[in-house]
């Protein structure tokens, strides 16, 4: 039931999708979809227990890739379904194309700016009016 969770959501999807590439690192599977950081951990959690996903840390890091061919056939099989499927949707080549310009940036820019921008929306939730 984990694998046919992960993909009833088109998002998680398209994350699967964009991992096509390669391995990223959480802060521009991020940036790529727009999220925040709240919700794309949810999905990639969800991916995770599904087996549709393997995580490796790094320091403070956190990488995502697909499973390799040692994954049982019946990942391989999803995985396999999802690409023939969907993998020439409008939204995955617009998703292929805006990730391409993402990993041109720096990615520690990007994970700064997301969570300065998680710290400053923190900020502002615990204000207390004056």
């Amino acid at each position: 039931m984990a694998v046919t969770k992960a993909l009833s959501d088109p998002g998680r999807v398209r994350i699967l999708l964009a991992l096509r590439r390669g391995e990223l690192c959480v802060c521009r599977i991020t940036e790529l979809f727009g999220l925040a950081p709240s919700t794309m951990s949810k999905h990639l959690s969800i991916l995770h227990q599904g087996g549709l996903i393997v995580s490796r840390k790094e320091e403070r890091w956190v990488y995502y890739r697909l499973p390799d061919r040692t994954a049982p056939a019946m990942i391989r099989a999803a995985l396999d379904w999802t690409w023939k499927s969907l993998g020439k949707s409008g939204e995955a080549v617009a998703d292929a194309k805006r990730l391409k310009a993402i990993l041109k940036m720096d990615a520690q820019e990007i994970c700064r700016r997301q969570c300065g921008g998680a710290l400053r929306q923190t900020r502002k939730q615990t204000r207390v009016p004056a």
